[in-house]
Parts: C-alpha cells; sequence; structure tokens
C-alpha cells in the first residue's frame, strides 16, 4: 500500500494541479522513499564473487560483505546469455523478445554459411516504453545512469528514456579505453592513465553527494563497463595477481573442449583478476559513501550482472565451472549470474534465497518498494519480489529465455525454459531438445530428453506457447546454406567477432 502522503500527492495531481506543483508534491514525497542503487556488472559470472564460490580467484571482500549485510540469490538469471537484452529486460520489465531486442546492438547479423538466417533487431529501447527510469521519476526521484547503456544511438539515449543524468552511456558495448583517453564521447577524457572504473565512480558519488543536498530520494543506475573486454588493468595489479598465477597447484585442467569451444575451467586469469578486483573496490567506495552520508539505512541496494561470465571467446577470461559454457550459451553458465539485494530494516542480513527470479522482476519490484503504483501493462513479464525480501515466497513459475542468433561465443539459436528444478533447452537448428534436472545435474551434462520424454515435449509446447504470446520473432531456413561449405568457410564464421 502506498504511503499516505503518496496517495494525497496523486490526488492532487489528478484533480488537475500544475504541472509544477505535482513534481514539488512528488519530490517532497520520494524524500522518504527508499534510495535506490542498481550495480549491474558486464560479464560477470555467478562464479566470479566470493560469496557464490568461496574459492573464487578474485578477491571481492566488498560483494562478500554485501552479501553478508542483505540477501544472496543462488538462482538469479539474466534474461539473456548477451548485454543488450537484459539491459533491455531491466529497463522495461518485458522480455526481450517483446521489445526485439533478442541480441546486442546492432548485432552481427547473417555470418557466413549459416543453417539459419536470423531475424532483424530492434535499433533501440523504443521511446513508447515507459521505462523504470521514467516510472521512478514519475514518482519524484532524481534519476542518474552512470556507465553503460547500450540500447541503441542517440535517438534511443538515456536522456529520453527518464535520466536526468547521463556519465558515459552512449551505444557502444564497450569503452575503447579502460584508460583514460576514454575516446568516449560524452565523457570528459580524465588525466591520461587514469582508470575508467575509478572515474565512473567519482561522477556516481558525485551525483549521490548532490542529490543529497538537495534532499531527494535518487535512483543511481550504475552499469560499469567492467568486466568486458578489452581486457585492461592496472599494470602492478596485473602483476600481483601473475604470481598468484604462478602459485595455484592442483587446478585440474585449464581448459577442455565442449560443444566445438574451448572453455577455461580455472579461474587464473591476471588481468581479469586486476579488473575484478577493481570493480569490487569500487562497489565499496559506494557503499562507503551512502554509509557516511547517513543514506545506507535507507537505500536499497541490488548487484547483478547483464549475463554469465565469458569463458569459450575473445580471451576466454574466467571460468563459470561447476556450470558448462558461459556467456552466448543457454547453459547456467550464461544465464545463471550474481544477485545480492541489501535493503536495512526489511531484508534480514545473510539471508540466502533459492527461487529462481530474473531481469524482469526489478520494475515491479522497486516501484512497490518506493511506494509507487504498479505497471502491470508495461512490466508484463516481471513480479515483484518484494515478498521474498520480506521473508516470503513467491508462487511457482516458469522462466523462459530466446536468443534467435548465432553468438560471437559460438552458442547457436535456441530457447530455453526453467520449471522448478527442471531445463529445456530447444535447438533451432535441428530441432532438438535436451532436458536437464539442475538439482541433479547443474551442469547440464546428462541429457534427460528421452528419460523423461513427456516433461520434454510438455515443456516444449510451453516454451512453443509462450515465444507465441510474446510475439518472438525466429529465425528462417538459409537457402544459401550448404552442409559441406569450402574450406574456411566455418573458421571465417567462428573467428568473426564483436567490437561490442
Amino acid at each position: 500500500m502506498p504511503p499516505l502522503k503518496t496517495i494525497l500527492a496523486l490526488s492532487q495531481c489528478a484533480a488537475g494541479f500544475a504541472a509544477v506543483v505535482c513534481f514539488s508534491v512528488a519530490s517532497a514525497v520520494a524524500a522518504d522513499r527508499p534510495n535506490v542503487v542498481i550495480f549491474l556488472a558486464d560479464d560477470l559470472g555467478y562464479m566470479d564473487i566470493g560469496a557464490n564460490n568461496p574459492r573464487t580467484f578474485y578477491p571481492t571482500p566488498n560483494l562478500d560483505r554485501l552479501a553478508r549485510e542483505g540477501m544472496r540469490f543462488t538462482d538469479g538469471y539474466a534474461a539473456c546469455n548477451v548485454c543488450s537484452p537484459t539491459r533491455a529486460a531491466l529497463m522495461t520489465g518485458k522480455y526481450p523478445a517483446r521489445v526485439n531486442i533478442t541480441d546486442w546492438l546492432p548485432g552481427r547479423g547473417d555470418q557466413p554459411n549459416q543453417k539459419l538466417k536470423v531475424p532483424k533487431l530492434a535499433k533501440g529501447l523504443a521511446l513508447e516504453e515507459f521505462t523504470l527510469a521514467e516510472a521512478l521519476r514519475a514518482g519524484g526521484y532524481r534519476t542518474a545512469i552512470v556507465g553503460k547503456w547500450h540500447l541503441g544511438d542517440a535517438a534511443f539515449r538515456p536522456e529520453l528514456q527518464g535520466f536526468d543524468v547521463n556519465i558515459a552511456g552512449y551505444e557502444k558495448g564497450h569503452p575503447p579505453s579502460y584508460f583514460s583517453p576514454y575516446n568516449i564521447p560524452i565523457l570528459k577524457d580524465g588525466p591520461p592513465g587514469e582508470y575508467l572504473t575509478d572515474r565512473l565512480t567519482d561522477e556516481a558519488l558525485r551525483f549521490v553527494e548532490e542529490t543529497a543536498a538537495q534532499k531527494r530520494s535518487f535512483f543511481l543506475y550504475f552499469p560499469h563497463y567492467a568486466v568486458h573486454t578489452p581486457l585492461q588493468a592496472k599494470t602492478n595489479r596485473v602483476a600481483e595477481f601473475k604470481q598468484r598465477a604462478a602459485a595455484l597447484t592442483n587446478a585440474g585442467p585449464e581448459f577442455i573442449e565442449d560443444l566445438g569451444r574451448r572453455v577455461r575451467q580455472v579461474q587464473n586469469h591476471p588481468t581479469y583478476a586486476a579488473m575484478m578486483e577493481s570493480l569490487d573496490e569500487n562497489v565499496g567506495r559506494v557503499l562507503a559513501k551512502l554509509k557516511a552520508l547517513g543514506l545506507e539505512t535507507n537505500t536499497l541496494v541490488i548487484f547483478t550482472s547483464d549475463n554469465g561470465g565469458l569463458s569459450t571467446s575473445e580471451g576466454t577470461p574466467t571460468s563459470n565451472v561447476p556450470f558448462r559454457t558461459g556467456k552466448g550459451w543457454p547453459h547456467e553458465g550464461g544465464v545463471r549470474v550474481p544477485l545480492l539485494v541489501k535493503w536495512p530494516g526489511v531484508i534480514r542480513p545473510g539471508s540466502t534465497n533459492a527461487t529462481p527470479v530474473i531481469s524482469t522482476d526489478f520494475y515491479p519490484t522497486l516501484l512497490q518498494a518506493a511506494g509507487l503504483p504498479s505497471r502491470p501493462q508495461q512490466h508484463l513479464d516481471g513480479v515483484s519480489l518484494v515478498p521474498v525480501l520480506q521473508g516470503g515466497v513467491l508462487p511457482e513459475r516458469p522462466l523462459f529465455w530466446h536468443y534467435p542468433h548465432y553468438s560471437n561465443q559460438g552458442g547457436t539459436p535456441h530457447g530455453a525454459m526453467r520449471e522448478g528444478e527442471w531445463k529445456l533447452i530447444e535447438w533451432y537448428e535441428d530441432p532438438r531438445v535436451e532436458l536437464f534436472n539442475l538439482r541433479n545435474d547443474p551442469g547440464e551434462h546428462n541429457d534427460l530428453a528421452k528419460q523423461f520424454s513427456e516433461r520434454a515435449q510438455a515443456m516444449r509446447t510451453r516454451l512453443e506457447s509462450w515465444r507465441k504470446q510474446v510475439n518472438a520473432a525466429l529465425p528462417t531456413a538459409n537457402p544459401d546454406y550448404s552442409a559441406n561449405p569450402p574450406k574456411g568457410a566455418n573458421r571465417k564464421r567462428a573467428a568473426a567477432g564483436s567490437k561490442y
């Protein structure tokens, strides 16, 4: 139930008050609402943080403390196995298929000798969508994005999607450089050698301080560029992690071959470790600032990632073991991500929750947390997690994925769904399905589709029905495909990479 002041404010606006009066009333109401900070890391895997993996190679003391002070979700999912679709889902509360952003933007398109032709993508996040930022701003929040946008060019920029402040958010999916000069058009370069992860945090802290001085509640969307490629970190820290990597023993094989790809099995990449360390340090800086300003007890903090860790291409910097594959694939390594939520006075510190949740859930969750009306026609595919955060439960529901593309990381077009402990993957090229029991087989190595054929067929039917419901665009047969391509054609396709 919204606070009484919220109801009064809404009724006054509905009665025809001037816009400026409504805005001032909403701002006053918002001052009593929790601030919201969302950290969205890029390409950071579930097993990359100590709270999920005590044996991780990467030091994450601040994230581990965040987990101890809040709730850790063991079954948190990204809405896609690559970046832009998950970001669209977070902003809209809708599955990526509904907004036709099912691959990173602008996407790879068709590559040589693909069996299927991939559907065209939207050019950006449609301005008709009423984003999470717009909803919170309508409730009086001051809103900022600091970091990666990657949801379209200037025609779809964050300032048109509900953000009062945009720092470093533009169409590209990674920075040209993590060291200044950055060559990011809307971020002024710092002193030569300044590190981007540090600089973005400087900007975020400035926003928090300014808004606190205005005595307004704020929404800080902090989608770090880290730990996406290019793999660049501070030289002294890389040297330290090289020494640590050299000292590792009994780690097992560094790589294995799986599904035609070389997949990293051991976390020992020095540069990636140094990038993780910088990310963790800077999350800690924001949390420390909230405490110093007396805002900690009235701020809801979320930390998550846009997809699983990069393990099969482009440097293969991390390992998602025991989960299979990683970014660009439908397996748990590609879609299961860290999810930590801290909300003092609501969440029991140190709690762990196994409810399967997904990126679309943040929109309705934050509206309810802020005491704002839900927007069910907007966040069609999300559910509020507030009952879970308060220690309750949610009714069981299926989760769905749709990726009708060929990923840079080697994945082929597919759909997937999770229902309870069961996970179905449908490969669109064949087509065929695989069925896994995640409780007994989190690594998805034991296909049970034949043994449990009725369950597999029922889940496949439900997945197909869901695709129709969300109007998912599907790949089509490629008339030029050859099962015996000219020598080198497949290598060319496998080598085709992305700047994004």
